[in-house]
């Protein structure tokens, strides 16, 4: 099985999550692990399963206005935030551009601020609803947590993506399409 792993991270926090996951995945599946920017549908061809996450972003994905948000926030004085790496496109637009690849199953993830997901909102719900807008069929969504806006992850995160990640490799190697 290939896995191909489609991050954004502005702190770092949902890089460590991605490659938790990747970790995870590899006990089942050949897993390529890219930042959004790297990602291009030549890097999706022949991937079994499409894993998204990124962070999320005034209850929802990141847009360029969350960007600029994101930017303002570190450039405070006095801010406790760091800069954010606003390197490749947002994951809202990477995915509204997405054509011409090959279709089959996703993942969708996120990170947010732990707190109840109705006070939140969800960047793997977006996520999963563009995958299916895209032909994708989403198998799984999960949100993982950290304690402020820029982080850090609360413990145990990094081993609950890398089970996740288990889980995901095992249910597609089962078949469960």
């Amino acid at each position: 099985m290939k896995a191909v792993i489609v991050y954004e991270s502005l702190y770092g926090n949902t890089a460590a999550i991605a490659a938790a996951v990747a970790d995870g995945l590899r006990q089942g599946a050949e897993v390529a692990l890219l930042r959004v920017g790297e990602a291009s549908p030549e890097a999706l061809e022949g991937a079994d399963l499409l894993v998204v996450g990124g962070p999320t972003h005034v209850h929802g994905l990141s847009s360029r206005l969350s960007y600029r948000g994101a930017a303002d926030d570190a450039g405070k004085k006095g801010s406790e935030h760091p800069a954010a790496d606003l390197a490749g496109p947002p994951l809202r637009d990477w995915l509204d551009g997405l054509t011409g690849v090959g279709r089959g199953a996703a993942a969708a993830f996120d990170t947010r601020v732990d707190k109840p997901r109705v006070l939140t909102g969800s960047a793997a719900r977006g996520a999963a609803s563009r995958l299916r807008t895209h032909g994708y069929a989403p198998v799984a969504s999960e949100s993982f947590l950290v304690s402020g806006t820029a982080g850090p992850l609360l413990p145990g995160e990094l081993d609950r993506a890398s089970a996740w990640g288990r889980s995901l490799a095992v249910t597609r190697l089962s078949g469960d399409r």
